[in-house]
């Protein structure tokens, strides 16, 4: 029985759950550049949080979006990491 409980420790220790979606696209061609932008949140307590379009489209140097995508990585509903990452030129 013990070993058996280290194991469901060990598992949810380690586990997650990640979720892209599509969030926008637009008549522009698909470009070669991608900008991402993210922030973590804690507890659902998030400090200094930018996962915008807006600073994205600037860390990627992009001036004409195509798409944008919302990824949300979850860690035990601990630890939840939000990024926005647009695609264009």
């Amino acid at each position: 029985m013990k070993l058996f409980v280290r194991i469901i420790w060990i598992a949810l220790a380690f586990a997650s759950c990640t979720v892209t979606l599509p969030i926008s696209a637009t008549s522009n061609p698909i470009g070669s550049k991608v900008g991402k932008s993210s922030g973590t949140c804690v507890l659902n307590i998030c400090m200094d949080v930018d996962a915008s379009i807006n600073t994205a489209a600037k860390n990627g140097g992009i001036t004409k979006i195509s798409t944008v995508d919302y990824r949300t990585k979850n860690y035990l509903g601990i630890i939840k990491k939000h990024e926005c990452i647009v695609t264009g030129e």
